[in-house]
């Protein structure tokens, strides 16, 4: 037994000095290979938010749906086009590799042709209070655009990022730069891209044509494939190392099996340590927390060693530096889920928001010009176009030469204001709502009911607070999941922020048909009818608003108790030291 730790520490003195082969055959181009990505990340944004921004108007208009029917599908499908990208990134770093998986494309084609011909959807309503539904089959080719939609996100939302990050080298400082700046402006990049596609590509669907407005997007999702492929012989391209999950899997079997052992007092020394040659990891220190996993490395005379001081059994015997990645993964999930709330709040800003511009004054000023509802959303993204460079180049040197943090400000802390001005954004809705309700009508919407005589303008605060809060938490979410996971697990980290999104998705339908569903039995009546006036959407936003006050407590909570990858806190550290002031002769 005394044989075997003693290997097994060798082999830890060893594993110190070993060089990951594969990162110094690298040849990190950085800045030079962001005009491809990022340039392939617009065309694909400008392409799928073309199409995806203004499906609430389609579908309604076009379709015939009702409101409540639209905001539950278009809920149902950003949460499955954000969830495919767990499966996606798990493709991704198992077999593919992020370079490969991103020559995905997408089905922006079969939308185009629902609205092109006109078999394959409703007749339009024109004045008539009552509107023919959609046939069966109509409705399956638009659910086959939908499904393809899916398939092609999948593939490219976890990976687009992470593959960025591996053109930088995270252990120079320079790099270190890079990736922070990346994060950045690869979201004010795209923020463009849904500026571009909220106001010129929506113009043309909902003043010009359907047809075109949709083919439009296809013809971007094609440029953004032939961007992408231009740069690739400056690429990093890091070669997938099998199923990350495999390895997680081993260590929660492994703990289970000896969960009867006893766990040694001094773990960071004796536990078995390995480290494989071909991992690119970076080695992270023991920590005390989630201390029952720690049982899948304590080596006992059953477990047998390789000769190059592997486990022979992996499903028996785990490493140390295998447990702390699995530690990683689990604190992350507690902040994860604070996200589900947060995000729940911002999404209503792009549904009910549209509801609320439709039913007032979109003209802007005394002109004929009417702004389309869905285009109000671009209020949030120039929020945020302005404040990043802002925040990257003035604020965060001036917050480094305070703090002295690389960033300014640590993650945690940029995820918490977001999430602080989330629910300022749900309380300023439900007030302009209650306005809007006030003001006297100055027509009538044959389908919808009385349009207020509100300026849509007036919808701007509660959308730039939302910009705001998306600039702090959005991308801070992005940046805490890649820095926080193991580094093969960076397109699943990817996948991580989407499935945020979509749980936010499925919770925001969720919500929306519990509330229309209850409310309509009582007194006060329905809170979300088709015609807001006779609706309480302002009570569904202090809901939601109500919702993120404890959200943010238990965000908190957790940020409080959370552990920095790389890091040890400060009981374990003065656990430390005190065992070896105890070891010292007096």
């Amino acid at each position: 037994m005394s044989e075997r730790i003693s290997s097994s520490q060798e082999t830890m003195e060893k594993e110190e000095k070993i060089d990951t082969s594969d990162e110094l055959e690298f040849n990190y181009r950085g800045l030079k290979a962001m005009p491809y990505i990022i340039g392939n990340e617009t065309f694909e944004k400008l392409g799928a938010i073309g199409t995806l921004s203004n499906l609430l108007v389609y579908i309604t208009v076009v379709f015939n749906m009702k409101s409540i029917t639209a905001a539950t599908l278009i809920n149902v499908l950003n949460g499955t086009t954000n969830f495919a990208t767990l499966p996606g990134a798990y493709l991704s770093d198992t077999y593919f590799g992020r370079y490969k998986t991103l020559g995905f494309g997408s089905g922006m084609l079969v939308i185009s042709l629902t609205a092109a011909i006109p078999s394959l959807h409703p007749p339009e309503c024109g004045k008539a209070s009552t509107c023919v539904g959609a046939t069966a089959w109509q409705m399956a080719i638009l659910l086959t655009g939908f499904g393809l939609v899916v398939i092609g996100a999948g593939g490219i939302r976890p990976c687009n990022l992470a593959f960025g990050v591996d053109q930088f080298n995270p252990k120079t400082q320079s790099g270190k730069r890079g990736i922070d700046s990346f994060f950045n402006w690869y979201f004010f990049t795209l923020t463009f891209a849904q500026m571009v596609s909220l106001t010129a590509v929506v113009y043309v669907q909902s003043r010009v044509s359907w047809a075109i407005g949709l083919g439009i997007p296809a013809i971007l999702m094609f440029l953004s494939c032939v961007v992408f492929f231009v740069g690739t012989n400056i690429y990093v391209k890091v070669k997938p190392t099998g199923s990350p999950i495999t390895s997680v899997s081993r260590v929660i079997v492994a703990a289970v099996k000896k969960r009867r052992l006893k766990r040694p007092e001094q773990p960071w020394l004796s536990l078995f340590s390995y480290i494989s040659p071909n991992s690119f990891n970076f080695k992270l220190p023991y920590t005390d927390q989630f201390r029952f996993l720690d049982k899948a490395a304590i080596l006992t005379p059953e477990d047998q060693i390789n000769p190059d001081g592997s486990a022979a059994n992996p499903w028996r015997l785990c490493s140390m530096q295998q447990v702390e990645e699995v530690k990683c993964l689990m604190r992350v999930i507690p902040i994860w889920a604070s996200a589900i709330i947060y995000h729940t709040a911002i999404v209503q800003q792009q549904t009910y928001v549209v509801f609320q511009a439709l039913q007032s004054n979109r003209y802007l000023g005394n002109t004929k010009f009417q702004i389309p509802a869905a285009t109000y959303i671009v209020f949030s993204m120039l929020s945020l176009s302005f404040w990043v460079p802002i925040y990257d180049r003035i604020i965060v040197p001036f917050l480094r030469r305070i703090t002295g943090k690389e960033a300014g400000i640590t993650i945690l802390q940029r995820m918490g204001i977001g999430i602080f001005l989330s629910m300022l954004t749900s309380l300023v809705s439900g007030l302009v709502e209650e306005w809007r309700r006030t003001k006297p009508m100055i027509g009538i919407d044959p389908r919808r009911g009385g349009i207020s005589s509100m300026s849509g303008l007036w919808l701007i605060p509660q959308l730039t607070l939302a910009g705001l809060a998306e600039a702090f938490t959005a991308i801070g979410q992005v940046e805490f999941y890649y820095k926080q996971f193991p580094e093969n697990m960076r397109s699943i980290a990817g996948s991580f922020y989407f499935c945020g999104l979509a749980a936010s998705s499925y919770l925001s339908g969720f919500l929306v048909s519990i509330v229309h569903r209850t409310t309509a039995r009582i007194a006060t009546g329905n809170w979300l009818p088709d015609d807001l006036n006779n609706g309480r959407l302002n009570y569904f936003y202090y809901l939601v608003a109500s919702l993120g006050v404890m959200n943010f407590v238990y965000y908190l909570v957790c940020a409080k108790w959370y552990t920095y990858k790389g890091t040890t806190n400060a009981s374990l550290d003065s656990k430390m030291v005190e065992m070896k002031s105890e070891k010292q002769p007096v």
